[in-house]
């Protein structure tokens, strides 16, 4: 598991940017953390770094909004849902064939239904010194997809990994 630190919001869409280059088609991103962690800005990060020109925002309400990028890029906010059999509302088994990227915020509910590889990626509110917007990022890969990336992730996100048993 990697353990990432942010001190901003800005620095939390970069550390999204820089997984962009690992990205392929099919990969999905599971977010989990509290509201306002920065699943949202994370994804928009990601976005911007695949080149979507238009605004992402929380799909809540909607469930998902898609977007053109280099690759396809599905934005899934299931906070809404109490079970996983709400989850064929969503057809989330026709949105994986889609060889887009999926990144699923509040996924947890959803993982039953997910292929075997996803990378999940819990954001938490990180304190650190008088700095409120710092985040750790708990980045987990699961799967040999994922698994087989840990090398290129840990070089992408270098400069903000920082040792799981820091303070946070």
């Amino acid at each position: 598991m990697l353990h990432v630190r942010t001190r901003s919001v800005d620095a939390t869409r970069q550390v999204a940017a820089a997984l962009e280059p690992l990205l392929r088609p099919s990969d999905v991103i599971l977010l989990s953390g509290d509201l306002g962690a920065g699943k949202t800005a994370f994804v928009q990060g990601l976005a911007t770094a695949l080149g979507v020109r238009e605004p992402v925002t929380s799909p809540t309400f909607n469930l998902a909004s898609s977007y053109e990028g280099r690759l396809r890029l599905h934005h899934l906010d299931v906070y809404r849902l109490d079970n996983p059999a709400e989850v064929l509302d969503l057809d989330l088994p026709e949105l994986l064939e889609d060889e887009a990227v999926m990144c699923i915020e509040w996924g947890e509910v959803v993982v039953p239904e997910l292929p075997r590889d996803f990378l999940r990626i819990r954001i938490q509110l990180g304190h650190l010194e008088d700095i409120d917007d710092a985040r750790v990022l708990e980045i987990e890969s699961t799967g040999p997809s994922w698994m087989s990336r840990e090398q290129e992730l840990s070089l992408a996100w270098a400069k903000w990994i920082t040792d799981q048993t820091e303070d946070s």
